[in-house]
């Protein structure tokens, strides 16, 4: 596990601080050669399932950076980052970056390999695995097709809100919860690239609070959800807090990107592009809500036959309290 940790944030800042395409390259073959382990560790047919769907799109994306790269030092002669100029090779890596991120259209692999690896592992693969390719976003911003972005954008916000509806795994849930996440992220890359990061850092802390309090329960579906208030009952209700801050409600933390970002769309005159993606966060919302439903219901239904658990005498993590807290207060406070 150790080298595996160890590999994992020595192949992101690999390529988060290089400046040839070369070393950023590698950087993210390191990062996913060391996050499979972590997720085929259960010898389960579903890990070891998602292991292989995501070694396959990570290797076809990965190759697809280094296609643009060599497109671009073909007909430039550059090999810094900064400097992807042709078209092809930037149509090229935005394609390969959405195939990182799990954007639409190639977002089908994420749900399945979240589904497929453990809680502490899916929440490696939503935001640690994700910052080398926003990295990679943020500094080749400037030269991308602004409109195919947007485009993109917008259609992960509708069919990540779209297709979260109809999920009862909480993992499935959070893998489309990212996907829009990642719409909102993307609109705004070729703006204003610091909103990007701004948002990336405030879905990371509040995904990483839900994680851990799922962790913590041992919940992995709906059903058993119901029953955890008893367990830890102060927790339970953080969660339900977390939940509608990561939906974007104000005055919560996650109401400051989405917030931003319709300033930024609206100074821009993109009105059109603001009111559509407010609309589809709405989608989110609504999945968001039943699984904070879920977790604060008091009196399961009669037709559930669960037991109810005993209140557990374990303190909460001080890692879990201090992310709660950055995650719902941190816009009231600044």
């Amino acid at each position: 596990k150790l080298i595996f940790t160890t590999s994992l944030l020595l192949g992101t800042t690999i390529t988060i601080s290089s400046n040839h395409w070369i070393m950023a390259w590698a950087g993210l073959e390191i990062n996913t050669l060391a996050i499979l382990p972590l997720i085929s560790k259960s010898h389960h047919p579903r890990a070891i399932e998602a292991a292989t769907k995501y070694f396959l799109t990570q290797a076809a994306a990965s190759t697809l950076v280094l296609f643009s790269s060599m497109t671009n030092a073909w007909h430039t002669g550059q090999w810094d980052i900064t400097q992807l100029t042709h078209p092809t090779s930037c149509l090229i890596l935005t394609s390969a970056i959405a195939m990182k991120l799990g954007l639409v259209p190639f977002h089908f692999w994420f749900p399945e390999v979240l589904q497929g690896s453990p809680l502490t592992t899916g929440l490696l693969l939503s935001t640690v695995m994700k910052f080398p390719p926003i990295t990679l976003f943020f500094m080749t911003s400037p030269s991308l097709n602004q409109t195919l972005l947007v485009l993109m954008a917008i259609l992960s916000a509708a069919l990540g809100g779209w297709m979260g509806l109809n999920q009862t795994q909480i993992r499935k849930i959070l893998a489309f919860s990212s996907i829009s996440h990642l719409g909102w992220m993307t609109i705004i890359i070729s703006y204003s690239p610091k909103l990007t990061l701004l948002n990336f850092y405030l879905y990371t802390l509040m995904t990483a609070a839900v994680f851990l309090t799922l962790n913590s329960f041992k919940t992995l579906k709906l059903s058993t959800l119901m029953t955890t208030w008893t367990k830890t009952p102060a927790l339970s209700a953080m969660l339900f807090l977390t939940l509608l801050s990561l939906a974007g409600l104000p005055p919560l933390t996650g109401f400051l990107p989405k917030w931003l970002i319709i300033q930024e769309l609206t100074k821009q005159d993109m009105i059109t592009a603001a009111v559509t993606i407010s609309m589809l966060s709405l989608l989110g919302l609504f999945f968001y809500l039943r699984l904070a439903y879920c977790a604060t219901i008091t009196l399961p239904p009669h037709t559930t036959n669960h037991m109810k658990q005993w209140r557990t005498n374990k303190p909460v993590s001080a890692m879990i309290a201090i992310l709660i807290t950055m995650s719902t207060m941190l816009l009231p406070i600044s």
